[in-house]
């Protein structure tokens, strides 16, 4: 079974192909089938104008994704996305995809640990607290790629 999502992720990112000026970028994301702030998140980016390829995996298929991307468990959210070269860790703003994909930084992708209230899909009423987008280089260290309150 595992083995099988993996395929069916790697055909997704392999058919979106590189993205072309004029494309909307598509979000290829794996996510479990029963998260609904997943579901949230997904909504979310189609309202900012994203196209997105879904796939609901089990968790030992997502943690697998997660390592080979560069994912570690303190930096890893509860859903996987890929677009370009970068992948986008949990609950992201819309806005830092955008600002990812135009600045091009040399970087493996963004990422919201965790599942902190009051991000895209995490937003329960206006409440939630403080917390970091973070920008994962190569190497693997990280630094805030931008902040909310």
């Amino acid at each position: 079974m595992q083995r099988r999502h993996f395929l069916l992720t790697a055909t997704a990112l392999f058919s979106a192909g590189p993205l072309r000026a004029d494309a909307k970028p598509i979000l290829i994301v794996s996510k479990s089938p029963t998260c609904d702030c997943c579901t949230a998140w997904v909504e979310r980016m189609h309202q900012a104008g994203f196209q997105t390829t879904v796939t609901d995996v089990d968790q030992d298929a997502l943690y697998a994704m997660k390592a080979r991307l560069g994912i570690t468990p303190d930096l890893a959210g509860c859903h996987t996305a890929t677009v370009g070269d970068y992948f986008l860790e949990g609950h992201v703003h819309a806005e830092d995809i955008r600002r990812l994909l135009s600045e091009a930084p040399n970087a493996l992708g963004i990422t919201v640990p965790g599942m902190p209230m009051g991000s895209p899909g995490m937003d329960m009423g206006g409440a939630g607290g403080p917390y970091d987008v973070l920008l994962v280089l190569k190497d693997g260290s990280t630094q805030v790629y931008a902040s909310y309150s």
